[in-house]
C-alpha cells in the first residue's frame, strides 16, 4: 500500500461517520481531497449533507465534484468536521497548516461538535515539531512580527530557522490576505506553552498548534486503517 493508498483508506474509514443531514466541515489537503473525491460519490448515490470548506482550494474541489457547499456564516454551527494533520501525537494535539489553510481549519474545528482527523501512519510522532509549524501573520510589522516570535520560542528553549513560506518567486498569501511563517523548531515538548506565547504576540494572527480540538484520529498504514483515541497510540 503506497502513500497514496492509505490517505485513501483513512478517507474511506472516515467516510462511515458521516450521516445523511450532517452538517460538515471539510478539510484542506491532499488527505482531505481523496475524503471530498469519496464523499462526492456518495452524494451522487443520494447522501445528503451540507458542507462548509475550509479553503478556496477544498471549495474548488467540491464544486467541481458537486458536493453541496454552504459557508460558516450560514451554518455556524457544525455536526462534524474531516480534516488532515501534518503531525499528531498520543493526546491528539496536531500541527496543521502545510496547505496553507490554518486560519480556516481551526475556525471550521472550532465550529464543530466533533473533528475526525484522517492521516497515514508516518504522521503519529512520539513529539512534535519535526514537521515546521506554520505561523500565520499580517503583512504589516513583518520583520518585527518575526523578531518577537525568535524571542517567543527561545524563551521555551526552542529554535530553529523561521523560514517565509513562497509560491514561486512570491511570498505564499493565505485565503485570509496573510503571510506564514514556517518554524522548524526540531520538537516542540509543551505545545500549550508555545501556543500561548505566540498568541501574544499581535502580528500573530495564528498558528498551527490545535490542542483539544481532535476528538479522534484515523490512521492508515499497509495493515489498513486504525483509530485513535486522545492518549493512545
Amino acid at each position: 500500500m503506497d502513500a497514496r493508498q492509505m490517505k485513501i483508506e483513512a478517507a474511506r474509514a472516515a467516510l462511515a461517520y458521516v450521516e445523511s443531514g450532517m452538517r460538515l466541515g471539510i478539510g484542506t489537503g491532499s488527505t482531505a481531497e481523496e475524503f471530498v473525491r469519496l464523499l462526492a460519490e456518495k452524494v451522487a448515490a443520494g447522501l445528503s449533507i451540507q458542507g462548509v470548506p475550509t479553503s478556496e482550494r477544498t471549495a474548488k474541489l467540491c464544486t467541481e465534484l458537486g458536493v453541496p457547499l454552504k459557508s460558516l456564516d450560514e451554518l455556524p454551527e457544525l455536526d462534524l468536521t474531516i480534516d488532515g494533520a501534518d503531525e499528531l501525537d498520543g493526546a491528539l494535539t496536531l500541527i496543521k497548516g502545510g496547505g496553507g489553510a490554518l486560519l480556516r481549519e481551526k475556525i471550521v474545528a472550532a465550529s464543530s461538535a466533533r473533528m475526525i482527523v484522517i492521516a497515514d501512519q508516518s504522521k503519529v510522532v512520539e513529539t512534535l515539531g519535526a514537521f515546521p509549524l506554520p505561523i500565520e501573520v499580517n503583512p504589516f510589522g513583518l520583520v518585527s512580527t518575526r523578531i518577537l516570535i525568535e524571542k517567543a520560542a527561545s524563551r521555551l528553549g526552542l529554535s530553529g530557522a523561521l523560514n517565509m513560506r513562497h509560491s514561486g518567486d512570491s511570498l505564499f498569501v493565505t485565503d485570509g490576505g496573510h503571510f506564514i511563517v514556517d518554524a522548524s523548531f526540531g520538537r516542540i515538548p509543551d505545545a500549550e506553552a508555545l501556543s500561548s506565547e505566540l498568541y501574544s504576540i499581535p502580528g500573530v494572527v495564528e498558528h498551527g498548534l490545535f490542542i483539544h480540538m481532535a476528538t479522534q484520529a484515523i490512521i492508515a498504514g499497509p495493515a489498513g486503517a486504525r483509530t485513535l483515541q486522545a492518549n493512545n497510540t
